[in-house]
């Protein structure tokens, strides 16, 4: 079988898509993994404090542009799931960190002339965390294995930081 192969499911075909485990190499044209065993660490405060230091790029272009830090809370999905869109942000990066011990889900695709091309799906290690760059198509926020709360790193201000698209053939994400 194919890596990503139709397939008929009752009358509507859909393309699988296998999710794969998250690595700071797979994602590296999408955006950063947000990871503290990976990153250039550091001990502060008199040494009781370990900072785990400039671990993403946050981007936040175009008029009144500035960081937003939100916090989210989202319901846990099951797998497989029918992926029928992806978005992006033309201004700013967003950025989902962890702060409870769940893995999520991650969907990017790469650009093709203004339209997303063959989606990817990573499952992130519990405790890790993605800065998906500016104008990287992805999916929604996809929290498994239990409610999961995020902080959350993006751009506000003026202007349209919002692009969708809807697949004509929508895509299966399951475990390969």
């Amino acid at each position: 079988m194919s890596e990503i192969e139709a397939k008929q499911y009752g009358r509507v075909q859909v393309i699988s898509l296998p999710v794969r485990p998250l690595t700071a190499a797979a994602f590296a044209p999408f955006g950063e993994v947000i990871d503290m065993d990976a990153a250039k660490s550091f001990p502060i405060n008199a040494g009781k404090c370990t900072r785990h230091h400039d671990l993403a790029k946050v981007e936040a272009t175009g008029p009144g542009a500035r960081v937003l830090i939100s916090l989210l809370r989202g319901e846990p999905y099951d797998l497989p799931l029918t992926l029928t869109m992806v978005e992006r942000h033309p201004l700013g990066s967003q950025a989902f960190v962890p702060l409870t011990n769940n893995s999520f889900l991650v969907v990017v695709a790469p650009d093709q002339g203004g339209h997303p091309g063959t989606p990817i799906a990573f499952e992130t290690a519990p405790g890790q965390g993605v800065n998906i760059a500016r104008n990287v198509w992805h999916g929604i926020l996809t929290p498994l294995h239990g409610v999961s709360d995020f902080v959350v790193v993006d751009r506000g201000g003026e202007g349209c930081n919002l692009e969708e698209h809807f697949f004509d053939t929508p895509y299966r994400v399951e475990h390969g």
